[in-house]
């Protein structure tokens, strides 16, 4: 796993996990990485700074103390959420917990090719990314279709 600091081309700064750096590259060519805030499909990395441990011979230095920051949304930030739902609802179909079954047939063509969303168990998202089937994660719980 990998996480990138991305950057839409409204300004927007956010992070995100992939399985690979491959992933990541793969995944933005289909347009698949968007903006957590606005949505925007304009993403590029960012600048970040790596994470390097130290060597494990290497004595342990004090941490400094510094205040603990505390994110806090934007007042707009639950309404690009509910318009986001709004357009993934509206222009999506809805295949529940069928959701690997269901991607994995429309990237095999064995399924028309059409937008959908749903649920799925982690290690079944996992073996979609490695199958190189471009999914990503929704930032909100689908609304579950009950009879």
């Amino acid at each position: 796993m990998i996480q990138y600091a991305l950057k839409c081309s409204n300004g927007h700064i956010f992070d995100s996990w992939f399985q690979s750096a491959a992933a990541y590259d793969k995944l933005a060519a289909a347009g698949m990485v968007t903006c957590a805030v606005c949505g925007d499909v304009h993403v590029e990395k960012a600048i970040m700074t790596p994470r390097v441990r130290p060597a494990r011979n290497a004595q342990p230095s004090q941490p400094e103390e510094k205040p603990v920051e505390v994110a806090t949304p934007s007042p707009d930030i639950e309404q690009v959420l509910a318009e986001l739902r709004r357009k993934v609802e509206e222009n999506s179909d809805y295949v529940g917990k069928d959701f690997a079954k269901e991607a994995r047939k429309i990237h095999l063509g064995d399924a028309p090719d059409r937008a959908i969303y749903g649920e799925a168990k982690p290690d079944e998202a996992k073996a979609l990314i490695e199958d190189g089937v471009p999914v990503a994660p929704l930032p909100f719980l689908p609304t579950r279709k009950t009879n």
